[in-house]
């Protein structure tokens, strides 16, 4: 559960790059100083949302400036000097607030964006669904990205992080009513399969309350009852005992409201319900053809490193289809390996997307890039362990990718024969 929950966490790198962007298009200027960042000064309309009463009431007091701020836990835990940012800060919240105040509007009204793979050719509607319990409380909720190619009329489920891969594209489009509804229809299966998820969970967790909370409980108050029996005994014999009757009987009753309570919450914790999924957002998907890949080739691709894989006693499970940022994630004994698997007919650089990018900044040594030189005829499997600390890259900002030459992953790639 712990690595699960690793691997689909909002990691530093997607509110880092969330917020420098939306904070330098306020007006703001934020420096980097080693691992940390600076800021002298914060942008008036900022200020002017931080200062409401609501604001400080629910966030806190914003700062005039901040000398050393990280987006990454981990780092402001290692530095009693650095101001950890991110959603809850004041100043991540109220650059949060004034992105929704001046372009929420902008995402109803949609997008285009380029597909520099060729992949997608269609429309991204973004649905916004919840699942409240019995209790009136959230249980769960998420962002489903619905997509509709344009070119079959599939309507598939994405993993919404599939917009840092896109390109922004000066464009317009018409949308048709009909695809939002047969996007909201998908959008309400998500929904409640998501539901399931949940009340799996939930079921999980109710089975340990029943098991050691009712069991628990209902043992106390057995125990009261024989306490009383004998109190009752003692006292048929002249033995004052109405205070400790008293005091037994209190504490039995309060026993006993706690069980009914606990059953009650049980209960309304596995009534699980939704809601209409809400629209948020839309997207007009264009291919492009700057990065087309060969699907034949990507396959041979996956072939060979699930081979690799299984070949050194781990179980490797395909998960490109879900845009992780990673293809492959392998279980060994006492190992995890996030595989990211590029495939050349002959040879050539290799891109990563900024979502693989930033799985392997995140992940560090447990991230593997796997390159096939050669798939068609005679696969050579090069492996990089911790691609983002051992290569050289170069960021290709108008296709948002980011390109390992050649000549950079053949000399520091570890060269295996399939």
């Amino acid at each position: 559960m712990a690595e699960r929950a690793k691997e689909y966490r909002l990691i530093p790198e997607y509110t880092e790059n969330f917020f420098i962007r939306a904070f330098e298009k306020a007006g703001g200027k934020i420096t980097k100083t080693g691992e940390f960042y600076r800021i002298d000064s914060i942008p008036y309309e900022i200020r002017k949302i931080a200062a409401e009463d609501s604001f400080k009431n629910t966030w806190g007091i914003l700062a005039s400036k901040y000398k050393n701020i990280t987006f990454d836990k981990e780092v402001a835990m290692k530095n009693a000097d650095a101001e950890f940012v991110s959603f809850g800060h004041p100043l991540f919240e109220a650059v949060l607030e004034w992105v929704l105040r001046n372009y929420i509007k902008d995402c109803m009204t949609g997008a285009t964006f380029k597909d520099p793979s060729g992949m997608y050719n269609g429309v991204i509607f973004f649905f916004e669904g919840e699942v409240t319990d019995g209790k009136g409380v959230v249980a769960g909720k998420r962002l489903f990205a619905i997509y509709r190619d344009d070119r079959t009329g599939e309507i598939k489920e994405l993993n919404p992080s599939i917009i840092w891969d896109l390109a922004p594209y000066n464009g317009s489009y018409q949308l048709e009513e009909g695809w939002k509804k047969e996007a909201e229809s998908y959008a309400i299966r998500a929904l409640m399969s998501f539901k399931d998820e949940l009340l799996k969970e939930r079921l999980r967790q109710a089975e340990i309350k029943e098991k050691y909370g009712v069991k628990s409980l209902k043992s106390l108050i057995t125990s009261y009852d024989l306490k009383l029996i004998e109190y009752e005994e003692r006292k048929k014999k002249g033995v004052k005992m109405d205070l400790a009757i008293q005091m037994a009987e209190r504490r039995k009753r309060e026993y006993e409201k706690a069980l009914d309570e606990l059953k009650w919450e049980i209960e309304r914790e596995k009534n699980l319900s939704v809601s209409m999924p809400k629209l948020v957002g839309v997207v007009r998907v264009v291919a492009g053809d700057e990065m087309v890949s060969d699907a034949e080739i990507e396959k041979i691709g996956m072939e060979v490193a699930m081979a690799y894989e299984r070949m050194h006693g781990r179980v490797p499970e395909d998960v490109s289809s879900q845009n992780l940022g990673y293809d492959i994630r392998s279980v060994g004994e006492n190992e995890v390996r996030y595989i990211e698997v590029k495939a050349r007919a002959t040879a050539g650089d290799v891109a990563l997307t900024p979502n693989e990018w930033f799985k392997a900044k995140r992940f560090g040594d447990q991230y593997y890039l796997y390159i096939v030189e050669n798939a068609a005829i005679s696969p050579t499997l090069y492996i990089i362990r911790n691609p983002a600390e051992k290569l050289e890259v170069i960021e290709k900002v108008e296709s948002v990718r980011f390109i390992i030459p050649y000549s950079e992953w053949k000399w520091k790639g570890k060269v295996t024969k399939v």
